[in-house]
């Protein structure tokens, strides 16, 4: 058999399969840019099942990328508090403002000179929202294809294997790969037996981890965390800090930081305990 023919017939019984067995998610049920950015920007390092409810919040404040470019700094990072990394939604205000301002850009390059917007998330909007044949390679698609391939692949190899097996449309057949991967083809035990596509599946063994992310407990992103909730609520910015043990210098920069970066609005943050 031919490449081309078991390219075809992997790609039929995998949208097939998507058909039926597609998760439920309430970013999929429109293929409007706006809500799909939105989204990908949320999952990005975050659990799909975290990030649910804040979507669904983050609409209901925000409908159209114009209210979003609209949206107060205080008010956005209260929605977008407990998923982690905030200045992704700074970062994703500044897109929606430049959207409103010059409109969608009409090329996955255009996209990823959107603020915040990189390779996967410009590749995953032009294919679901814009109907391009582009494939959006993240972990979840390199351990699936690497896995049809029957060997680990990265770098332009993967990026090469990736628009070799593309099958159409690219939107549902990226949408298809990443449940797959979370579903059937996890990263142990893959459930072979009900994988739709496990006869052209070369070798389900190979397996490469993702690197391993820094612990959060203890970990700086952990104390801009607290910093930036007690900022929100209107609590003493150091005593969150010390709450989780941290000194004062340590929390100094923490809060210090978090103003630079527009995160903490107020230019008068509280006094740390060792001044007068």
């Amino acid at each position: 058999m031919t490449y081309a023919a078991v390219r075809s017939e992997r790609n039929d019984s995998l949208l097939a399969w998507f058909a039926t067995n597609s998760r439920d998610l309430p970013w999929r049920r429109d293929t409007d840019p706006y809500p799909v950015l939105v989204s990908e920007v949320m999952l990005h390092q975050t659990q799909v099942g975290r990030v649910i409810g804040k979507f669904e919040e983050f609409l209901a404040c925000w409908p159209t990328v114009e209210d979003l470019a609209r949206a107060p700094t205080e008010e956005l990072l209260g929605v977008w508090s407990g998923l982690g990394y905030n200045n992704r939604a700074l970062r994703l205000r500044d897109a929606a403002r430049s959207i409103a301002s010059d409109g969608w850009p009409d090329s996955i390059e255009g996209l990823r000179g959107l603020p915040g917007v990189g390779p996967y998330t410009a590749a995953a909007l032009r294919s679901i929202s814009f109907g391009d044949d582009v494939a959006a390679i993240d972990t979840n698609l390199r351990r699936v294809l690497s896995r049809w391939a029957g060997e680990p692949l990265s770098g332009s190899a993967l990026e090469s294997y990736a628009y070799e097996a593309i099958g159409s449309p690219a939107g549902d057949w990226n949408q298809a790969l990443m449940d797959l991967g979370s579903q059937l083809c996890t990263p142990k035990d893959p459930a072979c037996d009900a994988c739709p596509v496990s006869e052209w599946c070369l070798d389900p063994a190979v397996y490469e981890p993702p690197r391993r992310q820094p612990r959060f407990q203890g970990s700086h992103r952990e104390l801009r965390g607290a910093v930036l909730r007690a900022h929100l609520a209107g609590y003493d910015l150091f005593e969150a800090g010390r709450a989780l043990g941290r000194s004062e210098d340590e929390i100094e920069r923490a809060v210090r930081a978090l103003h630079t970066e527009g995160l903490i609005t107020t230019s008068r943050p509280p006094q740390r305990a060792d001044r007068t």
